[in-house]
């Protein structure tokens, strides 16, 4: 009793804030009982999608088909009663309901009796997917136009006798008044909200496929989600802020993989001053290193040779650039990158680890030998044009800061531990020390940490003094963590970009992984690094993406005796015949893990037309016994702490510590 007296004086303060919200003893209780139930129900699914790389399309479709759950539970309840073409046209009605809608009044004869029969299978399904939630919950997710209307089928069954007129006056009604269409629109988007709980991206929105900006408008309105930045989007972030050389990269991989409709259409970003200055000064070079890796069909062998010369030009600054930010920062240890400095021009050739290699192509007429990294004042003049366009555009910005809202470099989800990339290790397995600024070192959780405070700093107003030195390192920093050797993003010994392109001989090409990727099917090792994190629990994991699985050459996506769990499966276009497949959904749910294997989505169109989807494969990663409840969830800890809160108020209410309060009507004139 001591100890308890004891406990309320010290959070009076608390208390009193608390009892705001609940004045009475019936408030206090009432809640209490609530929160009790919530921590019994099933847990929420939870979807995790890694490297979307700009495929908004296949990115949409997966989250409308929620990864094939919706088409498993339409078939759950009316495999016995409906064609395979009445289910697939029912799930196509789910995923895309306006423009299949579209379709049906077009070939419909009986377009009531077609309203009548589709309400009352929508109705089922929506019943089926909210069994998990609170109706309050279910409540808030329902739309302001047919909120009651749906809470009223949803828990009336057309089944009791007594009820059977009124629903069928309900679905009557809205037919007869002409809100049958806005309706079914209505209870498609309340199924596809409510059979994906959270939505998990582990990094890599950006690059090679031209949607990148789309993905980050769904992701804007989606109702809930988190993001551990990857690598790409540190990149664009990069950019955003104003770090040149990954304004350069940025520009460079949308040459390379002929896409620039992120930076063009998306952003507003206009490239036409570097395409005259490539015409101007690789007019008559044949950049044939640069011809774009994916060539869109429209592309015509004129514009073919115009996208290659304006990929060699922001190549060759950006090569500049990088060597000028490297310099600044000898402890980076990226010497080898000043690859300029290493090459003859006379002879063609270039020195590597002490060996001579000859170029491709040696036509650099924008390089001094004497200062190769000197940019001439056509260059500067378009770099600084460039720098003005990213930094100014709003719609990056707003997208860059969605991310950092979001996101983080890391998170401890549900026992599972988030990130893109790596952990640097050592080669005796130990956690690496690396070096983020002169001789400050940091290593495992707290190096992540630290990469995350650097990343948000670059984005802090801009200070005066002294100070400007550590936001302008912050903004450099963006760079190291895209092609840094000890980056926890990229954790190679090199970016071969320069190498790939002017040298044929592939040893040069090799890009050396760090000892996290060589070790990471240890699960020894797997336990150190969720031990370091502080998670905890017999079924913990990490999950991660950046390095496509190649299914196609018999490599697991589960690694560390089923601990560790890499879900890029190159949902990119570009990546499909690397893979073998099309990417990969992991899904957690009340039973356990499973990876969904997806196969290459052809189109929206095809989806709708012809009701095309995207085929997944199934394989179970991990099955409980008993279902998991939200209980046992970060959320349920939540849970458990308010309810411990309100036991208190509870008590301090009953032995007088706290005056139960009139609660406030608020009387409508």
């Amino acid at each position: 009793m001591t100890n308890k007296t004891y406990d309320l004086q010290k959070d009076e303060r608390y208390l009193h804030l608390l009892a705001q919200s609940f004045p009475t003893i019936a408030d206090a209780s009432t809640e209490i009982i609530n929160l009790q139930a919530i921590l019994n129900l099933p847990k929420g699914t939870e979807h995790f999608l890694a490297d979307i790389h700009g495929e908004a399309e296949a990115f949409q479709h997966v989250l409308k088909n929620a990864s094939g759950n919706i088409k498993r539970k339409v078939n759950e309840l009316f495999a016995d009663t409906l064609r395979d073409s009445e289910i697939r046209d029912l799930c196509t009605l789910i995923y895309y309901p306006e423009q299949k809608i579209e379709l049906v009044r077009q070939c419909e004869e009986d377009i009531e009796d077609w309203y009548h029969i589709t309400t009352h299978r929508l109705v089922q399904i929506c019943r089926d997917v909210s069994s998990k939630y609170t109706r309050s919950k279910v409540r808030k997710s329902l739309p302001d136009d047919f909120s009651y209307i749906i809470q009223e089928l949803l828990h009336e069954h057309s089944s009791d006798k007594d009820k059977t007129d009124y629903v069928s006056a309900i679905i009557a009604t809205i037919i007869s008044t002409g809100r049958a269409d806005d309706f079914i629109v209505a209870m498609c988007k309340v199924i596809q909200r409510l059979v994906i709980d959270h939505l998990h991206i582990l990094g890599d929105v950006y690059d090679r496929g031209p949607g990148a900006h789309t993905v980050m408008d769904i992701l804007k309105n989606y109702h809930t989600w988190d993001i551990t930045w990857g690598n790409h989007d540190v990149l664009w972030m990069g950019a955003c802020a104003g770090n040149d050389a990954c304004i350069c990269n940025v520009i460079r991989i949308a040459l390379r993989y002929d896409n620039m409709d992120t930076i063009e259409d998306g952003y507003g970003i206009n490239l036409l001053q570097l395409a005259t200055f490539a015409m101007d000064v690789y007019g008559n070079d044949p950049c044939t290193e640069f011809i774009p890796k994916v060539i869109n069909a429209t592309l015509d062998e004129k514009g073919k040779q115009l996208i290659a010369q304006m990929h060699k030009a922001i190549s060759v600054i950006q090569f500049k650039i990088e060597s000028q930010i490297i310099k600044r920062y000898p402890f980076w240890h990226m010497q080898d990158r000043l690859l300029y400095e290493m090459i003859n021009y006379e002879t063609g050739t270039i020195t590597l680890n002490g060996k001579e290699y000859k170029l491709t192509s040696c036509n650099f007429p924008t390089i001094d030998p004497k200062n190769p990294d000197k940019l001439t004042k056509a260059e500067t003049l378009l770099i600084e044009k460039l720098h003005h366009s990213f930094t100014s555009s709003e719609k990056l910005r707003e997208h860059i800061f969605l991310q950092l809202r979001h996101g983080c470099m890391y998170q401890k989800i549900n026992n599972n531990l988030l990130y893109h990339a790596s952990i640097p290790l050592n080669e005796d397995r130990t956690l690496r020390d690396v070096e983020v600024m002169p001789n400050t070192f940091f290593k495992g959780k707290e190096l992540i940490h630290q990469v995350g405070l650097m990343i948000r700093q670059a984005f802090h107003p801009k200070p005066v003094g002294e100070k400007n030195k550590a936001h302008d390192y912050a903004i450099d920093f963006l760079l190291y963590l895209w092609c840094g050797p000890d980056s926890p993003l990229f954790d190679k010994a090199k970016m071969a970009t320069f190498e790939r392109y002017f040298l044929k001989e592939k040893e040069t090409h090799k890009e050396e992984k760090g000892y996290y990727f060589k070790y990471r099917d240890d699960e020894a090792i797997a336990d150190m690094i969720l031990d370091e994190f502080e998670i905890k629990g017999e079924n913990r994991h990490i999950i991660n993406g950046h390095v496509p699985v190649h299914v196609n050459k018999g490599e697991q996506p589960i690694k560390a005796n089923g601990k560790l769990m890499v879900i890029d499966g190159g949902f990119s276009e570009a990546y499909h015949k690397e893979t073998g497949i099309a990417g990969y959904t992991l899904v957690y749910h009340s039973r356990g893990f499973e990876l969904v294997q997806h196969d290459p989505f052809s189109s929206t169109e095809d989806a709708i037309k012809r009701g095309t989807d995207i085929l997944g494969t199934k394989q179970i990663v991990e099955m409980n016994q008993k279902r998991i409840k939200v209980a046992d969830t970060d959320k349920g800890t939540e849970l458990k702490l308010q309810i411990e809160a309100l036991e208190e108020l509870l008590y301090a209410y009953k032995h007088g510590f706290i005056a139960e309060r009139e609660r406030k009507i608020n009387l409508k004139v």
